[in-house]
């Protein structure tokens, strides 16, 4: 999967830019049909923001974040992600189940 990580009104450095490759790496464990992701890092006054965007089959996963630290911002978006993938990979998998199972339970 590729991800590319960019900058608006903030300088992406090669530490910054491995932390979010790192950070997403979390994401792709849970589910692993994404085809590539979106981060994007900004600084508006004293807030810094992260915010991502992940494409999967048929749907697009949006969050963002904002903190008063870049990497804190970083870990709080992955955060909001790693559930919103999750609950799309739950869905995915109800989805697919026997109507004749769910009769019983």
């Amino acid at each position: 999967m590729h991800i590319e990580v960019s900058g608006h009104g903030v300088e992406v450095t090669g530490a910054l830019r491995d932390y979010a490759n790192d950070k997403m790496t979390r994401v792709i464990r849970h589910f692993d049909h994404m085809t590539g992701a979106h981060v994007i890092l900004s600084l508006e006054k004293l807030r810094h923001k992260a915010e991502a965007t992940i494409s999967v089959p048929q749907q697009r996963i949006h969050a963002e974040a904002e903190s008063n630290d870049m990497y804190a911002a970083i870990d709080a978006l992955v955060d909001k992600l790693d559930g919103q993938v999750k609950k799309h990979k739950e869905k995915l998998q109800e989805h697919r189940r026997d109507p004749k199972e769910r009769e019983f339970e």
